[in-house]
């Protein structure tokens, strides 16, 4: 069961590996783009390709999708990058149905591990696989694997490094439930207190826009969480004039000179330095609305007087 591009190295290990895949579960298909062409799922793309049967149920707890999934009778039940799973599924495989969270449990539950870890300023996250259980994220775990996250590390690229270990680690999951040979471990969140338990909630537009009276590296953080989707955002002000920006790269330079945050300084031509209260954010590359993704000296061709402006 999956649904994004996340999920697909995982589906290609257990094909590969020779176990037999008696359904591929995903997201109905869906109008995208200018255009609202229906797109396949990359999950759906995947099983196409390999002559999987192919299921997608608009709701869960859909009669006739329940009663088909009793027909296939399966063993076992993956899940990578689907939805909330009502009981009366994940409790239905004699062995189970296991999740892969890309964090170390019990830390950052929920829909944005990736996104919140970076944002938060961790250097270390992980991959976990679980059983489910009534609740979202929390029950026994089967195995984990930590990951560090380098300082050039965005959300994409850590995005990309977690889908193929997280492959890796389902496979080996699949093999030792197969086995037989496996303890299950408790999340052992009981023992934390509120503050040290993170939790990782689904981003919205109010997580994104950038707060210039905020620390550099609080800022930098934010961009590297963000990038490349959704993108932190800013609003670029001259007088009745305002223009948003999603900012996808950028450093901090730290600095005892103090300006304004917000104010923005910058040779109209190959850097772009926007200051905070400890310094400087260069932005290397980003987006004006309507326009496509440039990197700084191409977005300043079209802006000489920059100075003049300021980002909220």
């Amino acid at each position: 069961m999956g649904t994004p591009e996340f999920a697909v190295p995982s589906l290609k290990i257990l094909l590969n590996s020779g176990y037999d895949i008696i359904s591929v579960i995903t997201a109905p298909d869906k109008p995208a783009g200018r255009g609202r062409k229906i797109r396949f799922s990359p999950v759906k793309e995947f099983a196409l390709k390999n002559n999987l049967y192919i299921l997608q149920p608009e709701k869960l707890k859909d009669t006739a999708f329940i009663e088909e999934l009793k027909r296939l009778q399966a063993d076992l039940q993956v899940v990578v990058a689907f939805r909330i799973l009502p009981e009366i599924i994940w409790s239905m495989p004699s062995l189970g149905t296991f999740n892969l969270h890309a964090s170390l449990l019990p830390q950052y539950r929920g829909a944005a591990p990736i996104n919140r870890a970076i944002m938060n300023g961790e250097t270390e996250t992980g991959l976990t696989t679980f059983f489910i259980d009534h609740q979202v994220d929390t029950g026994n775990i089967i195995m984990q694997e930590k990951i560090s996250i380098a300082e050039n590390d965005n959300a994409g690229s850590l995005h990309d490094k977690m889908m193929m270990r997280g492959a890796i680690l389902v496979a080996e999951t699949v093999k030792i439930i197969h086995s037989g040979n496996l303890t299950p471990v408790p999340q052992n969140d009981s023992s934390m207190s509120h503050k040290m338990l993170k939790t990782a909630p689904k981003i919205g537009k109010n997580d994104c826009r950038i707060n210039w009276q905020q620390t550099g590296r609080v800022i930098l953080n934010l961009i590297r969480g963000l990038s490349p989707y959704p993108a932190a955002f800013s609003f670029l002000y001259q007088n009745d004039k305002t223009l948003t920006l999603k900012v996808f790269e950028a450093d901090f330079i730290p600095s005892g000179k103090t300006l304004p945050p917000g104010t923005i300084n910058s040779d109209n031509k190959k850097y772009m330095n926007v200051a905070v209260k400890d310094g400087f954010i260069n932005i290397k590359s980003l987006q004006a609305e309507g326009k496509n993704k440039m990197n700084i000296e191409q977005f300043l061709s079209g802006f000489r007087d920059i100075c003049n402006y300021r980002l909220r």
